[in-house]
């Protein structure tokens, strides 16, 4: 057994990320055969992530804030803390903080076969993505 070394937190870019967006690793692979990560992201009010979709999907638990998540049909999905959101392999989607709100998720995903195609990145959103149709969870009793 070991205590993980913490790594310093770190921004997320700008070809992938609109805003403030942070993320803090909290576990990564340590041998070959190994697939997860799980990391802490934490955006700023407003803050997104362009499309994108990973290859064996991905969970996101949300832990504080309100959380925006968005399809490529229009609909955006509200999530709030103690939620966990679930995105199958090869779904496009986005992840945003609400506005006027921090937002912060613990993001956990599997590595592709060739860990280059473990998220493909697209375009960034557009404010109308970001608008969308909102459904929140807790209205649908999910």
């Amino acid at each position: 057994m070991i205590i993980e070394t913490t790594a310093a937190t770190a921004k997320n870019p700008p070809e992938q990320f609109a805003g403030d967006v942070w993320v803090d690793v909290i576990a990564a692979p340590h041998q070959p055969d190994q697939r997860m990560t799980v990391a802490t992201v934490r955006f700023a009010p407003g803050a997104r992530t362009a499309w994108h979709s990973h290859a064996r999907g991905q969970y996101l638990r949300v832990t504080q804030g309100i959380a925006r998540f968005g399809h490529r049909d229009g609909t955006v999905i509200e999530v709030h803390p103690g939620q966990t959101l679930y995105t199958p392999p090869g779904e496009d989607h986005w992840h945003a903080a609400a506005p006027g709100c921090f937002m912060e998720h613990i993001a956990m995903l599997e590595a592709g076969d060739d860990p280059a195609t473990t998220t493909t990145w697209k375009e960034h959103i557009t404010d109308d993505d970001y608008a969308g149709t909102t459904v929140d969870q807790r209205e649908e009793g999910r």
